[in-house]
């Protein structure tokens, strides 16, 4: 059997299978050798275009025509490769696989989905895993070699050996007895994941016993999904071959960072973003809101850079809704009387800390900066503040105290929990509010409130509310009023908005509305 090159692993595999003893005629640097005859010397590029003029001259070739075919290119530059036959060092693995399809199942996967794309993995491993590499910086392989029996000598446990430079820490070789002048440091260095694969065993502080046996069981491995294969899977089999269990109790994978075209970044593309410039422009917080806002948990996410200026207004909205608020004190609970259009507005705060709460549990922060944005500037900065602003004020005093302290009560308790809900994504802005408005103390040592079954109020005051508003801010931009101007266009509204047409009337200035005796959530107008 004959093949002229490996083209594939699966080349590898049939010498490997029929026992072949390969012939190697390409070295180290790309040249033919000794062994090519007439090519010696020669770049793989000028040997084949020498064989090609060697058959002309022979008359051997009887057709020529284009065809296409697979050739392994490098992934970073794609220059063509080929493979070379050199002996290495490898990890057994592949009697490993039934335990690590196991372990996998037990560690948490976020998104789960992804836990398949390790399997699938594990499944694929055909071969034992070449650990050995030729190359300059990296871990060493601490053994040494006899020349003269070629026995492999691995030195005791405890210090980090340079075998290229360090003495041999034998005085001969156990097996033939060549003395020590015979033994040589082994050149080779270790593949960069063999190190890397068991970074968990570090950063959870493996050697002191306390702190290793609290921290271990509860590590958790962010990464992306790109290399799944490598070091998710590589640290799976490490740990399990060290310790018997698996390698993290959760796994969070995420998406990879495009460009604004959906296209992944190369520096030979040169399409690479430098995030400085928009660092400098927008602010640390609104490039953070951008990068959570637009990476769905374990997808890939497009750089935008309309969507960090979204993240730098919505700063300034947090700002001005702050400053609104600070100018009111906050009041005791036992001294508010509710409105209906308050404990719905509270209801809203409820869910928008379950559905916030149950998404930081799954390392999820694509769901919070979304519901926490819409929440806070499209209800309630656009609907709640504008319809409670009179009564917070109360210049004219038709409200009862408790009424207007209600709404101040309302209003701190939404902000407060929407900063402590946001400054896990947004750390610099919260914090700064919050140590304005409401303790000297970080919010980063706060802990985010649970939902309140004192809260679980309906929710249908505030959807009216908005219901109504949109109508009626058509309506005016119809008659080419400003939002702000009184309406004297006569308004009836079914029963339903009886609850909340004290706050309809004074955000719309309504001068002529009329409640009806019948439900349906309508509003006529009538000019």
């Amino acid at each position: 059997a004959m093949i002229c090159s490996y083209g594939d692993s699966v080349d590898v595999k049939i010498f490997r299978d029929m026992g072949l003893e390969p012939r190697v005629i390409i070295d180290r640097d790309g040249r033919m050798n000794e062994f090519s005859g007439f090519l010696r010397g020669l770049s793989i590029v000028e040997a084949r275009m020498r064989i090609v003029e060697e058959l002309y001259s022979r008359g051997l070739i009887v057709k020529v025509e284009d065809l296409v075919h697979e050739h392994p290119v490098c992934w970073r530059c794609k220059t063509p490769i080929e493979f070379i036959n050199s002996k290495e060092y490898f990890l057994k693995q592949l009697d490993f696989k039934g335990d690590l399809k196991r372990v996998s199942q037990l560690m948490i996967f976020y998104p789960e989905e992804h836990r398949r794309r390790l399997l699938d993995w594990i499944e694929s491993v055909s071969t034992d895993w070449p650990i050995s590499k030729d190359r300059y910086y990296a871990t060493e392989v601490p053994v040494w070699r006899c020349l003269d029996c070629g026995e492999i000598l691995l030195p005791e446990p405890g210090r980090y050996y340079r075998p290229w430079i360090d003495e041999p820490p034998f005085q001969q070789c156990p097996k033939c007895n060549a003395p020590r002048g015979r033994l040589r440091g082994e050149l080779k260095v270790l593949d960069t994941w063999f190190d890397s694969s068991i970074s968990v065993l570090y950063v959870s502080k493996y050697g002191d016993d306390k702190l290793f046996n609290k921290l271990f069981p509860n590590t958790v491995r962010p990464q992306g999904y790109d290399i799944i294969r490598t070091w998710l899977y590589y640290s799976v089999l490490r740990i399990y071959q060290l310790m018997g269990k698996p390698a993290f109790k959760y796994v969070r994978i995420s998406g990879m960072g495009l460009d604004e075209k959906g296209e992944a970044m190369h520096k030979s593309k040169g399409n690479v973003i430098d995030p400085e410039p928009y660092l400098k422009k927008y602010g640390v917080d609104a490039f953070r809101f951008w990068a959570a806002s637009a990476s769905k948990l374990g997808s890939d996410y497009r750089f935008s850079e309309q969507l960090i200026k979204t993240g730098s207004l919505f700063i300034t909205k947090l700002w001005n809704i702050s400053r609104f608020i600070s100018s009111f004190p906050r009041p005791d609970p036992s001294e508010i009387e509710l409105r209906p259009l308050d404990k719905a507005m509270l209801s809203s705060l409820n869910m928008l800390l379950d559905k916030c709460i149950s998404a930081y549990n799954s390392m999820d922060v694509y769901t919070p900066i979304n519901e926490i944005y819409n929440f806070t500037w499209n209800l309630f900065a656009s609907h709640y503040i504008e319809a409670v602003k009179s009564r917070a004020y109360n210049f004219n005093g038709k409200y009862p105290y408790g009424q207007q302290k209600a709404s101040w009560y309302v209003l701190h308790e939404v902000l407060s929990n929407v900063l402590k809900l946001l400054a896990p994504i947004m750390p610099i802005i919260t914090d700064s509010i919050w140590r304005r408005l409401y303790s000297k103390r970080s919010i980063h040592l706060e802990r985010i409130d649970d939902p309140r079954s004192d809260w679980r109020y309906s929710s249908k005051p505030l959807e009216l509310l908005v219901n109504a508003n949109s109508k009626i801010w058509n309506l005016k931009k119809n008659l080419g009023l400003s939002l702000s101007s009184p309406i004297k266009v006569e308004i009836k509204f079914s029963k339903e908005y009886a609850d909340i047409i004290d706050e309809l009337r004074d955000l719309h200035k309504l001068e002529n509305y009329v409640i009806l005796e019948y439900y349906g959530e309508t509003i006529e107008f009538h000019y």
